[in-house]
């Protein structure tokens, strides 16, 4: 019998990363909750720029290395059906609202079901299979076309709204332009799966996307505006730095599966967001009279 010990491939594993990501957000989303008291410093935000990127990442290795896609898939979206359907609710009927008005409008887990289904439309499409490559082709212009066909269902058929409201924030999630569900997660996630056989590449489009879509694109927006100076690139119009920092993480990372902790991590999204969220509201009274 051998004495000899099997190296550990260096770097950072997957599970590795995720933690990280995971104390990365927890970080931002105490800002978030508890931003009210004014005493969260602004760095919690900006350390939980990196965990959207990083996650966005390990969404595309999970999808191209699970062993049953289907149950990968199904299991985000029983997370983000109910966490849609209580946004709906809180959005639309005020239902546990905080009685400043605010409300966690966290729908990470939604651009994940999204993103998932551009994945799989366009593992379809790169197959050699006819019949797959119409399928997916047709599945990618069912998403593509889905936010603009409730539109129009909604203005021709006023009685659809509700149903099809529900099913934007459940089981057919939309497009939008801001937000978690917002086109730059959405492209940037893109992004990644399409480059996700060169690292190096992967890496460098990871922080592009970033760069180009957060500071390019906002500093054109901005400049004219009164009172901007470039420094507020850095300080206020920071989500472009998350992306850049998480770049060179790619590369760290070793291929490496790790610990798993699967359940884990599935539950720690909204069990903290709910959690921070009945704290904040909870220690309102007593945090806001100091």
């Amino acid at each position: 019998m051998s004495n000899c010990v099997t190296a550990r491939p260096k770097g950072i594993t997957g599970t590795g990363l995720k933690v990280f990501a995971a104390v990365c957000m927890l970080c931002d989303h105490i800002h978030y909750f508890f931003g009210y008291t004014g005493w969260i410093p602004e760095w919690f935000s900006m350390v939980g720029r990196l965990a959207a990127p990083i996650f966005l990442f390990c969404l595309v290795e999970g999808f191209c290395h699970t062993h049953d896609r289907r149950r990968y898939f199904l299991k985000i979206l029983g997370i983000a059906v109910p966490m849609g359907l209580l946004l709906f609710f809180m959005r639309y009927a005020g239902f546990l609202v905080r009685p400043d008005g605010f409300y966690p409008q966290n729908s990470m887990m939604s651009t994940f079901v999204l993103l998932l289904g551009f994945f799989q439309a366009l593992s379809m499409l790169g197959s050699r299979n006819p019949k797959r490559m119409l399928a997916g082709g047709a599945l990618l212009l069912f998403f593509l076309s889905w936010p603009f066909l409730a539109s129009w269902c909604t203005v021709r058929f006023p009685a659809s709204a509700t149903i099809l409201g529900v099913l934007g924030y459940t089981v057919l999630p939309m497009v939008n332009l801001t937000g978690d569900l917002g086109l730059p997660l959405l492209i940037t996630g893109i992004a990644l799966y399409l480059t996700r056989k060169h690292r190096v590449v992967q890496a460098i489009t990871l922080a592009l996307c970033y760069f180009g879509w957060y500071f390019v694109l906002i500093y054109l927006q901005v400049r004219g505006l009164p009172g901007f100076s470039f420094v507020q690139m850095f300080t206020t119009y920071y989500e472009w730095i998350g992306g850049v920092l998480a770049a060179p993480l790619l590369l760290w990372y070793n291929g490496e599966r790790g610990a798993g902790y699967g359940k884990f991590f599935y539950l720690f999204y909204p069990a903290h967001i709910y959690g921070l969220y009945a704290l904040s509201w909870l220690l309102m009274p007593v945090l806001r009279l100091n």
